[in-house]
């Protein structure tokens, strides 16, 4: 763990960025996180313009979920069996060469989306890999009592990067006419977040020590389930973004709906980034201290009825509100659900439980894509999203009454004592 740079004030908002393998990550991750979400923006509209299909986005995002489902037992014991920093320098290098072989099949014209889901696959290896690792490594870089500042600060880098990328991402692919430009810009973040990896000081070395066994394997999974805390965190947001994942249909909605072009889906997609890094840092400086539990069920039920908004609105800037709400307040269950699943796991079973965690995140966002492709093309695009704000909303009342120690939930730091 680096040491900070003024342990006399270590109380303040910032007290995470006084580590300075913190602030090295952070930048990393911005520069990580703004290449994918460009070029997701990109692959999504290149999809959409070659197929004219919302099914064919539903594609995009299983794809990309797949991996993830059959590589996260794998890529959590390899994250607790081998050095962190050394998983994220080799998936970085993963993703530099993902952004170059699309790069290379849209110079060579691309007119079939097959070998856009093959490079799509081997982004969701990447991901199922580089995700265990990253969240089990962010503990070990500041103390215990600033990882809740930690877990806010990263979350608003993650949201400010974003913003960013889908703009950079739409911006770009309009100004350049295609993707070309989206994909080289892309491959040179990814460069630089393989340097910015590799300055890292910190070595987790090996954390798991026991042999390689199937009880060793699937230990996350048991921790997860007897944490009733962390299974219910987890599980709500599995279902409540499983069903409210408007974010997919936004190629459809800004093309056909609110007919604003690919400008107008990087602003729409960067929206609810807006919302989520504003709310990031006011939780940064006001922390969450009490009634965490509650906090987090209404924020999700926010969430749901903010994708209803969104569904019914004929109007962009009412639908640019409602992506902005919509992140202002899933962020808030992001900050809930990572501290209590980072502080309440032994460090060397962080790699597990991380993969269980981003198994479920992964179900919500990938699988929500194909979830919201296949509604749309059964219902049309409207009714799918309307329909999945309502089911988040009964989510959070099931999941109020199914676990009501996650309801009751006080004190972050506290909660898994």
């Amino acid at each position: 763990m680096s040491s900070p740079a003024d342990a006399s004030s270590t109380t303040h908002g910032r007290a995470a960025f006084q580590y300075r393998d913190f602030r090295f990550y952070q930048l990393a991750r911005l520069f990580s996180i703004v290449a994918t979400e460009a070029q997701s923006t990109a692959i999504a509209w290149q999809v959409y313009e070659i197929t004219r299909s919302p099914l064919s986005l539903g594609y995009v995002g299983l794809a990309q979920f797949l991996p993830g489902i059959l590589l996260s037992i794998p890529a959590g014991h390899t994250a607790d069996r081998f050095d962190r920093r050394r998983i994220l320098q080799f998936c970085n290098f993963g993703n530099l060469i993902c952004s170059l072989l699309l790069l290379t099949y849209v110079l060579r014209g691309a007119h079939t989306v097959e070998p856009i889901y093959a490079i799509l696959v081997l982004t969701g290896i990447i991901r199922a890999f580089s995700g265990p690792a990253s969240q089990s490594l962010l503990p070990q870089m500041v103390k215990k009592e600033h990882f809740p500042n930690a877990v806010a600060w990263g979350s608003s880098v993650f949201m400010l990067a974003t913003i960013l990328g889908p703009a950079v991402g739409g911006g770009i692919y309009a100004i350049a006419n295609g993707p070309i430009l989206v994909y080289g810009v892309g491959a040179v973040l990814y460069l630089a977040t393989f340097i910015f990896i590799t300055l890292l000081h910190v070595r987790t070395g090996r954390m798991e020590h026991k042999e390689t066994s199937v009880h060793t394997l699937f230990a996350g999974f048991r921790y997860v389930w007897e944490k009733k805390i962390i299974l219910g965190s987890i599980s709500l947001d599995l279902f409540a973004v499983l069903l409210g994942g408007a974010v997919a249909l936004l190629p459809v909605v800004a093309d056909q709906i609110l007919h604003v072009g690919p400008w107008g889906l990087g602003m729409l997609r960067s929206a609810p980034a807006v919302g989520a890094g504003l709310m990031g840092g006011l939780v940064a400086f006001r922390p969450i201290r009490k009634k965490a539990g509650a906090i987090m069920l209404w924020c999700v039920a926010i969430f749901g009825i903010s994708t209803v908004v969104f569904g019914l609105s004929r109007s962009f800037w009412v639908s640019l509100v409602a992506m902005l709400v919509l992140g202002a307040s899933d962020m808030v269950s992001v900050i809930i659900r990572s501290t209590l699943v980072q502080i309440a796991t032994p460090p060397e079973m962080r790699g597990r439980v991380s993969a269980v965690n981003l198994l479920f995140i992964g179900a919500s966002n990938e699988f929500g894509q194909f979830e919201s492709g296949l509604t749309a093309h059964w219902f049309g695009t409207i009714p799918a999203v309307v329909i999945g704000g309502v089911g988040s909303v009964i989510v959070v009342v099931m999941w109020a009454l199914l676990f009501p120690a996650l309801r009751k939930v006080d004190r972050l730091e506290t909660a898994h004592e």
